[in-house]
């Protein structure tokens, strides 16, 4: 043979071998990738070494570098890293232009009120889409997708809300817990999504449908994963092995679950949980539990819900040192026990100036901040003093807007409504029920509004959003009735210049 030809012939081999050697390095690095061995068709697992842009996801641009001196943390649970909706964050961008701050990126999304939850460098958001649960994994400023799991759900809500799921995941240790809407509790790992274990809740526990389904978000305390899972008869909390779900004990006999989650706390030097139970009974039951979360012992329990039936516990308790407030819309008001150190309790004062519907409100330098009341047209901020349970202040916020009403310009009003509050950088940050985004400085001397736009026209907006390095994730629940923008997971971009 010509040895040109000779020469380029070995080439060609050569280059053939090092393909298929790149082709088998390739797939040996990828065989670290485990796979769900559960049955065909209860879900899909599709992990991805790098996250992968997908339809759903519009990246818009990148967030600005975070600032100097920046102090950042991870969101991962509900009410975020202090379990109070308080955040460490600081150098956040103080004022917006009237279009808002930037948007980084947006998912179209499908039903659910579930809030993103995030922990180094993943964030995790669980809806519903079609008839099926779905949890995401997402890079959190690219929004681009790691890997999605899915499992089937037929749930119906009741009073004609959305079917989706309402618990946030709860993030941990290389792991994601989530809770649908049914009661199925899946521990999934949080860099491939493979299921390490699983339970059903409402069959196992023979727990009937609430009023708008499982809401509570499990709380991871050290070994446990801890659920208000409101069995009839018992249990009313259980303890499971976060590591493997097996149930290490059970606690209570009565009350059902609430839309309330887990709190943990230090009284007295012991470690203990408080859970706000009380749900769909009749009669209607429920109250404050302490619990020692090495045993599942019950220090107390302090009966407190509304007498309506179709009512429910679903704000949060707030711990501080010994004593705990909770609260609960309904015509119940709010409470402050003190723990006593033989694990009994007292009742330190009631009050009627702060009836929680859902927010759990935030208690800075002495005083309780929070939504007051259960209706759009009774909703109210309040103030209240947590050493007397005195109000100190309500202030009903109103935003006049010009809308367009069969090619008329006119005025209408909005407010707050059933609104959250994050305490955060100094101030608070609120997001209303109809999309408004406002930085407030809230006092006992009252209320004062800093900066304020309108993300979106959309109801339903409710939860609290997540922070993480700079960065707003806010659920859109519903169709925004001035753009026809569907239902969307938006990440903002909140971090201040230089």
């Amino acid at each position: 043979m010509n040895p040109y030809l000779q020469r380029r012939s070995n080439r060609k081999s050569l280059r053939r071998l090092w393909r298929r050697l790149f082709i088998v390095s390739v797939a040996s690095g990828l065989a670290w990738l485990p796979r769900s061995k559960a049955a065909a068709g209860d879900h899909e697992v599709r992990p991805s070494a790098m996250p992968q842009a997908f339809e759903e996801l519009t990246f818009r641009a990148a967030p600005k570098p975070l600032p100097k001196l920046a102090v950042t943390e991870n969101w991962p649970r509900f009410l975020g890293p202090t379990h109070n909706a308080i955040s460490r964050e600081t150098k956040l961008l103080q004022t917006w232009p009237t279009t808002g701050p930037d948007v980084v990126w947006e998912m179209q999304t499908g039903e659910g009120f579930a809030t993103p939850t995030i922990l180094n460098g993943r964030l995790i958001f669980f809806h519903r889409v079609g008839d099926k649960e779905t949890v995401e994994c997402l890079h959190p400023e690219t929004g681009k997708r790691f890997w999605q799991f899915s499992y089937p759900s037929d749930y119906r809500d009741r009073y004609g809300f959305n079917n989706g799921p309402r618990s946030a995941p709860v993030l941990d240790d290389g792991r994601a817990y989530v809770l649908g809407v049914q009661g199925k509790l899946h521990c999934l790992d949080l860099a491939t999504g493979t299921v390490i274990w699983k339970r059903d809740i409402a069959a196992e526990f023979n727990v009937p449908q609430d009023y708008f389904g499982f809401v509570t978000t499990p709380l991871v305390e050290g070994h446990l994963l801890i659920v208000n899972v409101g069995a009839p008869k018992g249990p009313c909390v259980v303890g499971f092995d976060k590591r493997t779900g097996k149930v290490v004990w059970k606690a209570g006999d009565q009350w059902g679950p609430s839309c309330a989650s887990p709190i943990p706390g230090v009284v007295h030097g012991k470690r203990r949980v408080f859970v706000f139970a009380g749900g769909d009974s009749r009669p209607p039951t429920g109250g404050l539990l302490c619990i020692d979360p090495a045993n599942g012992k019950i220090d107390f329990r302090l009966p407190f819900r509304s007498k309506s039936y179709s009512s429910v516990n679903a704000s949060s308790p707030v711990i501080a040192g010994n004593q705990v407030f909770i609260s609960s819309s309904y015509k119940t008001g709010g409470a402050l026990l003190d723990v006593l150190s033989d694990g009994s309790h007292k009742v330190a004062w009631r009050t009627d100036g702060l009836r929680s519907h859902f927010m759990t409100p935030i208690l800075k330098d002495g005083f309780l901040y929070g939504f007051d009341g259960m209706n759009r047209n009774d909703m109210g901020l309040s103030c209240v003093d947590f050493k007397t349970g005195a109000r100190r202040w309500r202030e009903q916020p109103d935003f006049p807007e010009p809308v367009k009403v069969n090619g008329e310009e006119k005025t209408v009003h909005y407010s707050t409504d059933q609104g959250s509050l994050l305490y955060v950088d100094g101030r608070f940050l609120c997001l209303g029920q109809q999309g408004h985004l406002i930085w407030l400085d809230l006092s006992p001397e009252g209320y004062k509004e800093l900066a304020r736009t309108r993300l979106f026209c959309a109801n339903e907006t409710w939860g609290v959003p997540a922070l993480s390095r700079g960065l707003l994730f806010v659920t859109q629940n519903k169709r925004d009735t001035r753009t026809g923008t569907p239902p969307r997971l938006i990440c903002y971009d909140l971090r201040a210049a230089g």
